[in-house]
């Protein structure tokens, strides 16, 4: 074993120790030079997810047809978290910001799918219906279509300790990554 380690030693000469060397300082010389030169067009970040152009957004307050209360108001408080946590915007008023997000909550509907032999409800279905548009100052519109429509559904099982509201949250929380979703640029 010592042997190996004196033969390792001894073919480690001084010239091979510096041609090592300037390998890795050419190696070290040509990986700043990629990234000083961006990497040849490429970008990384949130910089290719979403637009460049916008860089403050003011979301109105979320219409709701529904008779349920606050629900539009709930949304829009999870939509403006949902931004401020996975985007580089920042939520504004209205007077600074550089594009607007206006929404609507069309349909808010309640169904059994499921009852037992008494006709009491064991598997509740809820779905929404919302729209929405992302548009800049001018009126432009931001996002991929002109006006978009989100249907989404959750269950929730009385029996198991679920209500209405927690499952009503569950679906705000999922619409709204929906919405953020559609202000990234499209692929």
């Amino acid at each position: 074993m010592n042997r190996s380690v004196t033969n390792l030693s001894s073919s480690s000469s001084p010239q091979r120790l510096g041609g090592m060397l300037r390998r890795a300082q050419l190696l070290l010389l040509f990986a700043l030079a990629a990234i000083q030169s961006g990497c040849a067009g490429y970008q990384t970040g949130s910089q290719i997810i979403f637009r460049n152009d916008v860089r403050t957004v003011h979301v109105a307050i979320f219409e709701s047809a529904s008779y349920r209360r606050f629900l539009g108001q709930r949304l829009t408080e999870a939509v403006i978290r949902e931004i401020e946590l996975n985007t580089p915007y920042l939520v504004t008023p209205p007077e600074t910001a550089d594009s607007f997000i206006q929404g609507r909550i069309v349909r808010d509907t309640k169904r059994a799918d499921g009852v037992n032999r008494s006709d009491e409800p064991r598997d509740i279905r809820v779905a929404w219906r919302v729209e929405f548009t992302w548009v800049d100052r001018a009126g432009n519109v931001l996002s991929h279509r002109k006006s978009i429509r989100i249907d989404d559904d959750v269950n929730f099982v009385p029996e198991g300790g679920q209500s209405l509201t927690t499952a009503q949250q569950r679906l705000i929380e999922k619409i709204s990554r929906e919405i953020v979703g559609q202000m990234e640029n499209p692929w």
